[in-house]
């Protein structure tokens, strides 16, 4: 900071040299005061210089006001940016663009279009350098009327083929939604840019027109434009093949981008979109200098995969290191542990949590209420939920979904109608309430929840509450009435609704109805392998061995295929996966003896083996053993094995459980063994929850005492 007395001796010298009304100002003499001001990096200084330019009547100068108006707001007070600009009282456009820019930059949006309004008002016309941070301004309002209006004004002032005025407005109609607006810009521009070209390339990917970004990403290429990091960055959320990886990986080396992070970073997560972990992997193991962008996209790529081991073995990996890690990549580990189903590992992570300080405490909170559901612990997840300081929406809508998941619907609907005491339900809100209703059978509370959509809280059902309500009907065996209500309903059935009749036909064995709503699915939703399985095991449960092998050509013929299925359970402390038929765990004949009496007890009980779940042409014996080789009994039998008494034992599937699989485990839930009984709780869709009184209690971990 310059010294008071050497700052009012500059002043004055500057003083006698510059004439204070004229506005035409010496070079030199301009770049020192700008320089004086540039150099103030607190308030305090800069008032300080400021009351010394009032006295040397140099404030008159709108050229050093300018500069004034943009060094106070760069320090956070946009209120003395307005006190000089208001008090210039002049006509100058360039002033005036400076001060909207400042409430641009310092997010009064709505302030930056309240003084372009007034700029019209007084007759002051904007120019090319006007309208960039008034489409910034209305795009971050999202308000489209406004931005229509803005978008008016720059057709009749002349600046429609403007360049940067172009961009901006592709920029701006892309955040908000419109793309088909900022391709309309784009193509009726004289001169593209490079920041033409990226700016509807983004616009494409913001709002998941991937096919048509990479279109244009080559209609660029193919003008001979050499994209730059922008462009590339882009581009990348809208590959979506390995081919298309390679082809953008090639460009990124040939324009020499390849050793820029943010563009590392990028080509990890677009091979793990494409499948491609592996290549994902390399390119992280070879940047030198990983940032905390570089470790958290690859923990959440092997999130998104499903491979939840990995992702938590880099994120010790990261621990490690001297990198302050941020809420967003504990989000990506709590996804993580929510694929293993580890009570052990939420109670690890939500101890690490608790011990460090995060911003967007909520969001976090919130992840560990749903982690908890998934690892199937609502009594954690209730104390999470009523240790909150404040809940929203989304706390509440998530505690809703738990309780229905887990079949509470009664509890579900109590804490709705206790959020309601102080939350307006969302949208959100409802489909979670609803779908409790669904998995408890509450059929009128669930008419009941969907009539006051409207009637009571003025929302609009949206695809979503159908597929609710038809999962609702379909799963209490209403069949005819769901699909009346598919044929009344007000808007065109999406995939959910069809997925959720499909759902109730495989429950209650319908097989025509069920074609009537593959066909539909299969037209929406073709890439879908859980579609054509469905429909193949609906066949099968019927007997029609020819329609489900049908099913199946038609899945090759496609190249859809089925995610492999498999069972994680944790024993002390330690992950087991284990998939149909495995034979890698050391104890594998220890299992299958085990596995063989087991079966044989609950068979004495009334349990008897579904052989409709296999499509194998075999003898019903070889059925039946092939059956009790499913990786959920596998890996019960494994817990059982190598738990103590009083014990949980918590199996995890990476997809819907077999129904033989879930009749057996509530056979074995209810059977009385010597010297255990078991009893099991059901997460459809998520997880079985196997209770063996004597097995032991899996150590807590050190940082699971959360809620002492």
């Amino acid at each position: 900071m310059m010294h008071k007395q050497t700052l009012q001796r500059a002043l004055h010298n500057l003083a006698e040299q510059l004439n204070p009304n004229s506005l035409i100002h010496p070079i030199l003499n301009s770049s020192t005061c700008i320089s004086l001001i540039r150099q103030c990096k607190t308030i305090k200084s800069l008032k300080s210089l400021h009351a010394s330019m009032i006295r040397s009547h140099l404030h008159l100068n709108l050229f050093f006001s300018t500069n004034l108006i943009t060094q106070y707001s760069s320090l956070g007070s946009i209120s003395h940016s307005y006190s000089i600009f208001s008090s210039t009282q002049t006509s100058d456009v360039f002033l005036w663009n400076v001060m909207i820019r400042c409430f641009v930059e310092s997010s009064s949006y709505d302030r930056a279009v309240r003084l372009y309004c007034r700029m019209k008002e007084y007759g002051i016309r904007p120019d090319n350098y006007t309208f960039p941070f008034v489409v910034k301004a209305c795009g971050h309002l999202q308000d489209v009327k406004l931005f229509r209006v803005v978008h008016g004004d720059v057709i009749e002032f002349g600046y429609e083929y403007d360049v940067f005025v172009g961009n901006s407005l592709i920029t701006v109609y892309g955040k908000c939604g419109l793309v088909e607006l900022s391709r309309q810009v784009f193509d009726r521009m004289f001169d593209r840019s490079l920041v033409s070209w990226s700016a509807i390339i983004g616009a494409y990917a913001q709002n998941g027109f991937y096919k048509e970004g990479f279109s244009v990403f080559r209609m660029m290429l193919s003008e001979r434009i050499k994209p730059n990091r922008v462009a590339v960055l882009n581009v990348i959320p809208c590959v979506s093949s390995e081919a298309d990886a390679d082809e953008i990986s090639r460009i990124i080396v040939d324009s020499r981008l390849d050793s820029e992070q943010s563009i590392q970073n990028a080509e990890m997560l677009m091979y793990s979109k494409c499948g491609r972990l592996d290549i994902a992997r390399r390119i992280f193991e070879k940047i030198p200098d990983k940032d905390l962008v570089t470790w958290s996209s690859m923990i959440e790529a092997y999130a998104q995969a499903d491979k939840p081991i990995e992702a938590l073995d880099l994120f010790k990996r990261l621990k490690l290191q001297k990198i302050q890690y941020d809420y967003v990549t504990v989000l990506s580990v709590i996804r993580a542990c929510s694929s293993l189903g580890s009570l052990r590992q939420a109670q690890f992570i939500h101890g690490f949590i608790t011990r460090c300080s995060f911003q967007n405490e909520l969001v976090l909170e919130t992840a560990l209420i749903d982690l908890y559901v998934k690892c199937g612990s609502l009594e954690y997840a209730r104390k999470v939920f009523e240790r909150m300081q404040k809940q929203n929406l989304i706390s509440w809508s998530t505690i809703i979904s738990g309780y229905g998941m887990h079949g509470r619907g009664r509890e579900a609907l109590d804490v709705f109608n206790q959020m309601k005491e102080t939350e307006k339900p969302d949208h959100i809100t409802f489909v979670s309430v609803l779908s409790a209703c669904g998995h408890a059978g509450l059929i009128a509370e669930g008419w009941s929840c969907f009539d006051s959509m409207t009637k009571d809280f003025g929302l609009t059902p949206t695809s979503e509450h159908y597929a609710c309500m038809v999962d609702l009907l379909g799963r209490a065996g209403q069949l005819n009435e769901a699909r009346e209500f598919i044929n009344n309903m007000p808007i065109k059935p999406e995939s959910g609704v069809w997925g959720a009749l499909l759902g109730a036909c495989r429950i209650h064995s319908n097989v025509e109805l069920a074609e009537f709503a593959a066909k539909s699915l299969f037209e929406l939703d073709p890439e879908n392998p859980g579609r054509y399985v469905l429909l193949s095991n609906i066949y099968k449960s019927t007997g029609k061995r020819e329609e489900a092998d049908r099913i199946r050509a038609v899945m090759k013929r496609k190249g859809v295929k089925k995610a492999a299925g498999h069972t994680i359970i944790e024993v002390k402390n330690k992950m087991y996966k284990f998939v149909v038929g495995d034979k890698t765990n050391p104890q594998t004949e220890l299992i299958q003896k085990e596995l063989e009496i087991l079966m044989e007890r609950i068979r004495r009980e009334g349990y008897v083996p579904d052989t409709n779940f296999l499509l194998h042409d075999v003898e019903e014996e070889m059925k039946e053993k092939m059956l009790y080789l499913h990786s959920e009994k596998l890996a019960i039998v494994f817990g059982i094995l190598n738990s103590s008494p009083e014990s949980v034992i918590r199996i995890k599937r990476n997809l819907r459980v077999c129904g033989d699989c879930h009749t057996a485990t509530k056979f074995i839930s209810k059977s009385e063994l010597n010297p255990s009984s078991y009893a099991i709780e059901k997460e459809d869709d998520i997880s079985v929850d196997v209770l063996a009184k004597w097995s032991s209690a899996m150590p807590m971990a050190k940082d699971s005492s959360v809620f002492s």
